[in-house]
């Protein structure tokens, strides 16, 4: 019989998975415009989908790591990079990268929602717990820019995207303490990153560039 915790930790997985795959897109569209080869791609497919996630659970010290607990999803990214490289040629590059604004968005949101509850429920404190979600989020895309040798574009795109996950942890800690479930915390979280990035995307929201002195 499924309990109550069956399901949670199903929907956790089921959040986790989209999010892994949305950002194994990222990483194959980064790879594909640096004109790797195919043991490249999927190395960037890989660090976009898991990066983040194995440096919150370093730094929570949780194990096993996403990918040893799931080999079936690790499967699935290496199989996604590979028939995508196959199937987007160049010219669908520049449209692919448009297309994948809104997945990207999705999976940052879906990314931060886990790594935020996933520390919360480590017993970490709100700050650093909305911190883990930032890093679930975003660290992905940090390595497969550094492994396509660019400067990341969390530093340089001037729209924001680690302050939209820390709003979104900001409002799973809130609903948490004002003892919301842990589904509508989540549900919470991801929609409030997801919405505020989407938006900073479609209003072209942009920090200001800090000026030398």
């Amino acid at each position: 019989m499924t309990t109550l915790h069956d399901l949670g930790q199903q929907s956790l997985f089921a959040l986790e998975m989209m999010a892994v795959l949305a950002s194994a897109l990222s990483g194959v569209l980064g790879a594909l415009r640096q004109r790797m080869d195919l043991v490249g791609i999927c190395v960037c497919g890989f660090l976009a989908a898991f990066g983040g996630g194995v440096l919150r659970d370093i730094l929570i010290d949780r194990r096993p790591f996403f990918f040893v607990e799931h080999q079936g999803v690790l499967l699935a990214v290496l199989l996604l990079s590979a028939g995508s490289a196959i199937l987007v040629g160049r010219r669908g590059l520049e449209s692919g990268e448009r297309w994948l604004r809104i997945p990207d968005a999705v999976g940052l949101g879906l990314f931060s929602a886990t790594g935020v509850h996933l520390s919360w429920m480590a017993g970490q404190p709100p700050l650093v717990a909305i911190l883990m979600g930032v890093i679930t989020g975003s660290f992905g895309g940090v390595l497969r820019d550094l492994i396509c040798n660019e400067i990341p574009t969390l530093f340089r795109d001037h729209r924001p995207y680690a302050i939209c996950a820390a709003a979104g942890g900001a409002t799973y800690a809130a609903a948490t303490l004002l003892q919301a479930p842990a589904g509508v915390a989540i549900a919470a979280c991801a929609l409030v990153t997801t919405g505020l990035r989407i938006l900073a995307l479609q209003l072209d929201w942009r920090l200001p560039p800090t000026e030398p002195g």
